[in-house]
This record gives structure tokens, C-alpha cells and sequence, in this order.
């Protein structure tokens, strides 16, 4: 490599790289070999790179197309150097590349930072430690890099010591590839050790598809000591993981693959390892992360499905591979019979994928049923810990997945009135095996918050009952419920929408009892619907309240209040549809109201009011509810 006439420049970090090295070379000490798997797992990725794009232009490989990574270190000098003939990069890609972080949730991430540095070694993992953890190790790192088709001379030398700046140059490289060569720090003399380098990298990097060649050493029995045998050796086993049987691998290579293929420090929760024979031929091998990304509510992140034709790297980010719902799902899908040559254009189209797309899917989904539907606590464990993690992406899926809507169903966990606190354990399942005698129906409430749910007046009459019900709090429920109207024949119900009808569950004097109070309260009930106007549909004798004045419900096939909330928060136009108000007859506000005529409007405006707050609604007007309240006190004080 020789410097070409071509001035160095010295060009500024972006501030989170400065943010990330900081935090990164204080909370990773403790676990500092992981730099290695993350060069060697960045080298195997610029192979498959440069694979991908010579499928349509072969000249790329020049004469050059035995690819491969090469770790090798000298002693003297004290340096460290992973080496691979992949794309390689330009000047422009190494800035880009070395000198910014271009990651979705890369603000989320850093107002994540505690400054405790055990938990932020977990969140640097989970965000991807990359090509920065080099300098864990090193005091410099110099990396020289030729983009596959460029010249020998248009090479760049980028060097960086690790704090606020980085050098660029133009170099001469004879062929293409990167190498990353670590200038290490004191004390870190463990890495110019041949052995050791073997063991991290059969440690972490044994299923690296290429070779990770390393110079060969033998016995010399003179010397007494290993000395140079002349030969290159093959460290790793260089073979496809996902090709291999299930049982020639170990728990421990599935785990260290997951690291190198989602990028993430933490082990996978769980995995599944396929192959499907039939119309389609194909491999899989689906992990389940152990925590959310920091992107995972967004719907257009990246996903993280590989897709390889015939061991042939294809694509990073196989969106068609996995429905939305399943974003969260990592690892690599090899298909026997899709052209070497398939595109992103033809991946929208293709019958083949479609089919690998459904069995996908189906696997995801056994996988997780096997962990919800278990017998063993650990298990059971496992599906609680994805529940908290992945619940609300998954619940999506009601919506989105039609042919797995029922499966989907099973597997979400709920709230309920039974515990009573916001853990949501509680399956459909074991809601419909707890139903009482009688009941035909699954009971649940939306609300934008737990508290708001528990406490809504539309429970009175469930509690009073011992009635069950749902207590759904997530933005996504609201979406769940509108596609979800029955599960294993059961109709789901909102407390809080049309006319409350328990069926069964209610005896005969309670009947007569409403239909009772509805005519003795025929006359009230036109006078506030005359008082209120525009702002009701209707106003109703109410049997679901025993202890509140009013409630608000919505008509059967209107939208829901905390619903058209949603709607107006997220700037959309929400149907102008009007409540409808219940009074409860043996409420002693409503009697009051029976015979009262110098503030009837306040007191019919009241009830309103209080019941439009009672289930996460907002007033129009607070400051003339606040005089309304204060001008009643004073009359009733005045008494």
C-alpha cells in the first residue's frame, strides 16, 4: 500500500459515534472479545455483498474469485489485522460506513442510557456493536479498502484513534477487499496469541459460511515452541449452519449464529430449524429475539430475514419473507428453487415466495405455541418474557393475517377484571373455560390507559355479577377487537357499546325492574334529551350501573369513544358520531333530578359531563364545568 499525491483529510465523528465509542469501550471491557466476532461477521457480509452483485456482472470477481477472511497479527509491530476480499469500499462508502450510524431508533437508543454499566453493555449489544467495537482493544484502527471494479489507486486509507476525529486518504491497494488493522492497546497481548485467536473464532464464528484463514503452525521440537508451518489453515467449519443436520449443532453454535445474523449481543429466546420439501424446497432457520429492537414499532425498519438461493447470498432484508406482524423475527431462509438472479421486483410477484412467506409464518406460529400451550413453568416463562417484549406487533395480526387470524387469536394475552391488575396473562382460552353458566358471550373495555379500564363505570354490573371482563389498555386493542368478533364461537362484546344484554345471566325480577324504571322515568329522560340537544344520540334508562349516576355507550355499529380518541390523536378525521347517555334510576342524583326545576340544565349537563370524564373523554369546556360544579355546591350548601 503507498499513499498516492492526494492530501490527507481529517473529518469529524457524527455525535453519536462519539457517544457510542465512549460508552462502548467502558461497558464492553468486561466482554471484549466479541470485537472479533463482529470484524470477522462484517467481513463475511462485504462476501456476500460482492456475491450478490457479481451474479450480474462477473467481472467484478477479476481474477480473484476464491472468497474468503484472513486473521493474522504480528507481535513486533503489536497489531491485529482482519482481512476479506469482499465489495470493499470507496472513499465515499468508508465515510459513510465508518463516520455515522444511519440506524433507525438511534435517538430512542441513546435516551435509553442509564449510565450503569452492566445495562448499558445489554442495550450496546442489542442496538449492534459493529465495526466500532474495535476499538475495545485498540488504540487505532487503520482500515485501507478497495470497492470491487475500482482502479488500484483510488483505494482509501481511513484511520481513527477513537475520539472525536478520522483521517481519509487515497491509497494504492493491489486487490480489492478491506482490511482492519487493530493497533492494540497495553495489556492486550492475549490477542497476538495464535491459540487464542482460534478458540474466539471457533467460539463465535465457527458457522461463517467462507473460510477464516489463519497462517498454519507445527511443533518444533528444537525451538520447543509452535513455529510457522507455511501453510494457510481453515479455522472454522465454513459450512452453511442452517444446512446442517439439527443434531451435528450444538445450543450454543444456534446462539452464537443468531448474534452474527441479527447483529445483537443478547441469546435468542428461541428458534426453529427447518427444511420443507414439496412443491417448494426450502431451509429455515427463524430465531425469536430475546428483547425488542429499539425500531420495532416501525412498520418500515428493516426486517431481518436473510434470504440465500443454494448457499448463495441473495438479500439482507427479505421483507416479502415475513408478514409485517412477525417483523421482529431474525435469521435466514435458503430456497433450492428461486433463480439465482431474483430480484426485489420479482419477490413481490412470485408464487414460490408466497408459498415460503405461509410456511414461514406457520412455523413462527407453532413455535409460539409450543411455548404458550406448555405444560413446563420455564416455557411458560419464555412465552411471558416474548409476550412483554412482542404482544402488541403480534397483536397486528388479527388484522392483517386472515388464514391465521384464529391461531393469532390463541396466542394473545390479555388483562381481566379476574386479577384485576395490568400483567396481561390471560388467554381466551382460559377466559371462555372460566365463563359462568349461562354466558355467551367474551366481555372486554377499551380505555387509553389500565386505570381508566379498571375503573370505567360500564363494570358495575359485571362485577356485581362476578362477570369476567377484559381490560384492554394498548392503542393496537382497539384494532384487535374491530377484527377479532368471535373466538371458538364466542362473539366478543364491548360493555360499552349498544344495549346491554346478559341473557342468562340476568333473572327475571331484574327485568321487570328495568322495564319498570324505564317508564317511571319516561318523562326525565325527554327532558335531558331536550336539555343536552346535539350533544346525545339518546338518553337511556341504564341497568349497568349500580353505584355511578350515568355512563356514556356507544350505538352498536358506531365507533367507540376511546376509538374515535385514537383517531383525532394520530390526525385523523374521526366519524362526528354523538353518545348516547344511561342514567342509573337508583342513583340518588338522578332521583334529585326527578323533581328538580331551577338547575335542571346544570345537573342534566353534569351527568353528561362527569360520565364523558369517567371513560377518557375531554371536555369541551372545562372552565364552565368547573363554575357548574362550584354555582351547585353553593346551591346545595345554601340548603
Amino acid at each position: 500500500m503507498t499513499a498516492s499525491t492526494a492530501s490527507k483529510e481529517t473529518l469529524g465523528f457524527q455525535t453519536e459515534v462519539r457517544q457510542l465509542l465512549h460508552l462502548m469501550i467502558h461497558s464492553l471491557y468486561s466482554n471484549k472479545e466479541i470485537f472479533l466476532r463482529e470484524l470477522i461477521s462484517n467481513a463475511s457480509d462485504a462476501c456476500d455483498k460482492l456475491r450478490f452483485e457479481a451474479l450480474n456482472n462477473a467481472a467484478l470477481y477479476g481474477d480473484d474469485a476464491g472468497l474468503k477472511i484472513r486473521v493474522s497479527f504480528d507481535k513486533a509491530a503489536r497489531t491485529l489485522t482482519v482481512s476479506d476480499n469482499g465489495i470493499g469500499m470507496s472513499r465515499e462508502e468508508a465515510i459513510a460506513h465508518l463516520g455515522t450510524i444511519a440506524k433507525s431508533g438511534t435517538k430512542e437508543f441513546f435516551s435509553a442510557l442509564t449510565g450503569d454499566q452492566a445495562r448499558d453493555a445489554h442495550l450496546i449489544g442489542q442496538f449492534g456493536v459493529g465495526f466500532y467495537s474495535s476499538f475495545i482493544v485498540a488504540d487505532k484502527v487503520t482500515v485501507i479498502s478497495r470497492r470491487a471494479g475500482l482502479p488500484a489507486d483510488e483505494a482509501v486509507c481511513w484511520e481513527s484513534s477513537g475520539e472525536g476525529d478520522f483521517s481519509v486518504e487515497r491509497v494504492e491497494k493491489a486487490g480489492r477487499g478491506t482490511d482492519v488493522i487493530l493497533h492494540l492497546r497495553e495489556g492486550e497481548d492475549e490477542f497476538l496469541d495464535a491459540w487464542r485467536l482460534k478458540s474466539i473464532i471457533r467460539k463465535y464464528s465457527d458457522h461463517i459460511t467462507l473460510p477464516i484463514l489463519m497462517a498454519g503452525e507445527k511443533w518444533d521440537e528444537e525451538k520447543k515452541e509452535m513455529v510457522p508451518s507455511g501453510e494457510d489453515e481453515t479455522v472454522n467449519q465454513a459450512s452453511a449452519l442452517w444446512a446442517r443436520s439439527k443434531s451435528d449443532i450444538s445450543d450454543e453454535q444456534y446462539k452464537e449464529f443468531y448474534k452474527h445474523v441479527a447483529h445483537d449481543f443478547e441469546d435468542p429466546l428461541t428458534w426453529v430449524h427447518a427444511k420443507v420439501e414439496g412443491k417448494q424446497e426450502y431451509t429455515l432457520l427463524l430465531y425469536i429475539p430475546g428483547r425488542a429492537p429499539f425500531d420495532l414499532y416501525d412498520r418500515n425498519a428493516r426486517h431481518g430475514v436473510k434470504l440465500y438461493v443454494k448457499r448463495v447470498f441473495i438479500m439482507d432484508d427479505a421483507e416479502k419473507l415475513m408478514p409485517l406482524y412477525l417483523r421482529f423475527v431474525r435469521g435466514v431462509v435458503d430456497s433450492a428453487d428461486l433463480p439465482l438472479n431474483v430480484s426485489r421486483e420479482i419477490l413481490q410477484e412470485s408464487k414460490d415466495i408466497e408459498a415460503i412467506r405461509n410456511g414461514c409464518t406457520r412455523k413462527v406460529l407453532s413455535l409460539l405455541e409450543s411455548l404458550a400451550n406448555s405444560e413446563d413453568e420455564a416455557e411458560q416463562a419464555r412465552y411471558a418474557r416474548f409476550w412483554s417484549e412482542f404482544g402488541q406487533v403480534l397483536k397486528e395480526g388479527v388484522g392483517e393475517d386472515f388464514a391465521n387470524k384464529d391461531r393469532i387469536a390463541g396466542l394473545l394475552r390479555f388483562a381481566s377484571t379476574r386479577a384485576d391488575t395490568p400483567e396481561e396473562t390471560v388467554s381466551l382460552k382460559d377466559y371462555i373455560g372460566r365463563m359462568k353458566e349461562g354466558q355467551e358471550k367474551i366481555y372486554y373495555v377499551t380505555a387509553e390507559s389500565f386505570k381508566a379500564a379498571r375503573n370505567s363505570p360500564h363494570l358495575e354490573i359485571f362485577r356485581k355479577k362476578g362477570i369476567e371482563v377484559l381490560l384492554l389498555s394498548d392503542r393496537v386493542d382497539e384494532w384487535v377487537v374491530g377484527n377479532l368478533t368471535e373466538f371458538e364461537g364466542k362473539p366478543l362484546q364491548s360493555v360499552a357499546k349498544g344495549g346491554l344484554d346478559l341473557g342468562k345471566l340476568e333473572d327475571e325480577e331484574e327485568k321487570k325492574e328495568a322495564e319498570k324504571a324505564a317508564d317511571e322515568y319516561k318523562d326525565l329522560i325527554e327532558k335531558i334529551k331536550t336539555s343536552l340537544g346535539e350533544r346525545v344520540k339518546d338518553v337511556h334508562v341504564t341497568h349497568r350501573l349500580t353505584d355511578s349516576p350515568s355512563c356514556l355507550v356507544s350505538d352498536e355499529f358506531d365507533v367507540s369513544g376511546n376509538l374515535a380518541r385514537l383517531l383525532k390523536a394520530a390526525g385523523q378525521k374521526a366519524p362526528d358520531l354523538k353518545p348516547i347517555l344511561e342514567i342509573n334510576p337508583n342513583h340518588p342524583a338522578v332521583q334529585r333530578l326527578k323533581y328538580e326545576e331551577a338547575r335542571f340544565d346544570d345537573w342534566a349537563a353534569l351527568l353528561f359531563e362527569q360520565a364523558l370524564l369517567a371513560e377518557g373523554g375531554q371536555l369541551d369546556d372545562p372552565a364552565s364545568f368547573v363554575k357548574r360544579i362550584n354555582a351547585l355546591m353553593l346551591a346545595l350548601s345554601a340548603r
